[in-house]
């Protein structure tokens, strides 16, 4: 396999382990400037120059991408995608992952823990969204800030108030979080390469620090994940359209708290605290991939007019629960059913005599149109409304008025 690491920061461990990983495994790697490519683009012809020169052929490329250079750097990856070069971090699911808000909408649809966040503007809306949180401590972060600048644990009302009046002053948009409080100056990072968690450790602050970030100097140690954590973690880092990150979790009382998923996660850190060769684990997963990629269905099925994937969510009362796939009559509309999601299972390629359950969603391929004829009038989402205490004295006037 011939590997290009896109990097800025070619002496930095991460770059360098790769690199040194890659070579023992007896293939050609090269790390590559990221600032340093030039996207030609014409008719038919996507085309990556380096240095000024016409770049060679790649079999894969691994990115590296800092914050500082996300728009272009992801503008190098997508290119490559165009080219057909393997890259296990596609573009989108790079900057999906780095803007905070954007990936807590992305995780917020889906049945993962995520701490209760709220995003504001208007000064008039701050206080009311931090008692939609539960109240102050709260946490809040600017929306790009990583290695844990820009986090912030205000303890009162009026200090958050204080603290978002400023940032927002300074054209920075903010997030304010609930503070987990049993998960004080610790958390989870999980490290996953394709749909495993290779490896995983505990990060505790210091002295008065709430944040754990080793950057930080918080202190890490193994740590063995339940399998309803290394379940989450795998589910978020494949939500957010990655193969290769590094999933920070707050351990809750109701479980894992995805607080981020990282698409350029530092290799030191954990293969201090764990011993184990990660760098090793990401190339032999890429070198696996090169022949043989996984690729998004839903984007490669959808050439053909009206020919799609789609998901068909089966209601509570529908003709089709109770029978089998044989039975339900899709095959014969033509519809290929990939796979079924049931809860949080995941049943890939079902036989015919799987028996059909009312709130499966099943992923299917085949003729949109006939899939819509399938699917019942979309009912108003109901709001889920919150109990609240009743004053006593608006008890007793409502029993006057009865």
């Amino acid at each position: 396999m011939k590997l290009g690491i896109l990097s800025t920061a070619p002496r930095c461990y991460s770059t360098r382990r790769l690199q040194q990983a890659a070579e023992e495994r007896g293939h050609k790697v090269k790390i590559l400037n990221t600032l340093r490519f030039t996207l030609n683009l014409e008719e038919g012809e996507p085309d990556l120059f380096f240095r000024s020169k016409r770049l060679g052929y790649y079999d894969a490329i691994l990115p590296r991408i800092g914050a500082s250079i996300s728009y272009f750097g992801t503008a190098v990856v997508r290119q490559f995608e165009q080219m057909d070069v393997y890259t296990p971090n596609t573009a989108n699911g790079i900057m999906n992952s780095r803007d905070k808000l954007r990936s807590t909408q992305i995780l917020s649809r889906h049945d993962i823990g995520i701490p209760h966040t709220t995003f504001v503007r208007d000064r008039a809306d701050v206080l009311p969204a931090i008692e939609r949180l539960g109240g102050a401590p709260v946490v809040i972060k600017i929306l790009e800030g990583t290695q844990g600048v820009g986090v912030i644990l205000a303890e009162t009302t009026k200090v958050a108030e204080a603290i978002i009046e400023t940032l927002q002053h300074s054209k920075q948009n903010v997030l304010v979080q609930k503070f987990i409080r049993e998960s004080k100056g610790k958390d989870i990072r999980a490290f996953v390469v394709g749909d495993t968690v290779i490896a995983s450790m505990r990060r505790v602050a210091q002295g008065d620090e709430f944040r754990s970030n080793v950057h930080r100097g918080g202190k890490t140690e193994p740590v063995k994940l339940s399998p309803e954590y290394m379940e989450t973690a795998v589910r978020a880092a494949q939500i957010m359209g990655l193969r290769v990150a590094g999933v920070d979790m707050l351990e809750g009382d109701d479980g894992p708290q995805v607080m981020e998923v990282n698409s350029s996660p530092g290799l030191e850190g954990i293969e201090g605290a764990t011993g184990l060769d990660i760098a090793g684990a990401i190339i032999d997963y890429m070198a696996s991939q090169v022949n043989f990629p996984e690729i998004d269905v839903r984007q490669r099925l959808t050439v053909s007019p009206g020919v799609g994937v789609a998901e068909i969510v089966i209601p509570e009362g529908s003709e089709l629960v109770g029978k089998t796939i044989m039975e339900s009559g899709l095959k014969d509309r033509e519809f290929t059913v990939l796979n079924v999601h049931r809860g949080i299972t995941v049943i890939s390629n079902p036989n015919g005599a799987r028996v059909l359950e009312s709130d499966d969603r099943l992923l299917c391929y085949g003729k949109l149109d006939a899939m819509r004829d399938l699917i019942p009038m979309k009912k108003q989402r109901k709001r889920k409304a919150k109990a609240k205490k009743l004053d006593p004295q608006l008890i007793q006037d409502l029993g006057a008025v009865e």
